[in-house]
């Protein structure tokens, strides 16, 4: 059963700039692919995302682009740098986009996520992951998506501190691990929901 997977990257810093959630949210992408599915990633920050929570906000907005891309994956992944112990700008700003979703149904009248699979990621020198996923979880869930279990990936630098993710001459071990069990996890979740939808309501 071939899936998809699409990172949503939100990092303050366009391309082609080194980015710290362009690379944990790489390599949850190179996990996915040892179990099927086929992924890509895109840097948020490089398309004009206009405010608001309607599905297009008109004159030059960006987001029904990426809202047709995120339809068409089964895996939605979240990747976030740490800014002041909360979720990038750029994150919330999906997540206020993903919003208009809400109001979107299938042909049998289910909201239009359900049946995708969410992950997250988060990177950062300062504390605020385990607070990021928390409110990441709480919103994508809310929206229709699936969180499997231990869906989530991080890596907190040292507080105070100007060594980033992207700097590491090698990827923690732990990180490594914690990334292989999302991915496969997600994965998983994924293929269940694709042979098996949750039920419509009556």
């Amino acid at each position: 059963m071939s899936l998809t997977a699409l990172a949503l990257v939100c990092s303050l810093k366009p391309s082609p700039a080194p980015s710290s959630s362009d690379l944990i949210a790489t390599q949850l992408l190179a996990e996915l692919k040892k179990h099927g599915v086929d992924g890509e990633t895109i840097r948020v920050v490089d398309h004009d995302v206009k405010p608001g929570v309607e599905a297009d906000m008109g004159d030059g907005d960006a987001w029904p682009a990426l809202r047709e891309a995120v339809g068409r994956a089964d895996i939605l992944i979240i990747a976030t740098p740490t800014w002041m112990g909360h979720a990038s700008s750029v994150a919330h700003r999906v997540l206020e986009r993903l919003d208009a979703a809400l109001s979107e149904t299938d042909d049998e009248g289910r909201p239009a996520m359900f049946g995708k699979v969410a992950l997250a990621a988060v990177v950062g020198n300062e504390d605020g992951a385990h607070k990021i996923v928390a409110d990441l979880f709480q919103a994508l869930n809310d929206t229709g998506f699936s969180i499997p279990a231990q869906g989530c990936t991080y890596w907190n630098g040292q507080a105070m501190q100007t060594v980033d993710f992207n700097d590491l001459d090698e990827t923690p071990d732990e990180v490594k691990s914690t990334n292989a069990t999302a991915a496969r996890n997600a994965a998983h979740l994924a293929r269940l929901l694709r042979a098996a939808q949750y039920p419509a309501g009556s």
